[in-house]
């Protein structure tokens, strides 16, 4: 019964809110913070290697990829990415991946500028917080 409340109150909330504003702030780079899973565990994640990051066109489609940062704005990455395509359907904005393996679809509960909450289809809630770069000062 607390499962489904828990569900519940996640799709509420998700619908209460303009979910169009949230297209502004999903590009870019995001850290992982933490996951609650559909039981009501939680992990957190207080290191990271790598790091997210989503490109959009004025389309809504676009990419995501795993990057390694580095120092002084210097990524690593591989090839590897997933397309991505942006829709508003039914109050919520539903973000759909495509890789040559699999296609799944995540629904953005929130997106602000510093912080990023989805749902994927096994109703479990990653939070992502917007990543700062590793910046030197070398002289």
């Amino acid at each position: 019964m607390r499962k489904y409340l828990w569900t519940f109150c996640l799709l509420l909330v998700a619908c209460s809110n303009n979910s169009e504003s949230y297209i502004e702030h999903i590009e870019g780079y995001w850290e992982i913070k933490e996951v609650t899973l559909a039981n009501g565990s939680k992990k957190e994640y207080k290191f990271n290697e790598t790091i997210d990051y989503i490109s959009l066109n004025d389309s809504l489609y676009g990419f995501r990829k795993k990057l390694k940062p580095g120092i002084n704005d210097t990524y690593f990455t591989s090839d590897n990415y997933e397309s991505l395509s942006v829709k508003i359907e039914n109050g919520s904005l539903n973000i759909y991946y495509k890789t040559p393996y699999a296609k799944w679809k995540e629904t953005v509960l929130e997106a602000t500028p510093k912080n990023l909450r989805i749902i994927n289809d096994n109703k479990d809630v990653y939070l992502y917080k917007r990543y700062t770069p590793i910046k030197l000062d070398i002289k």
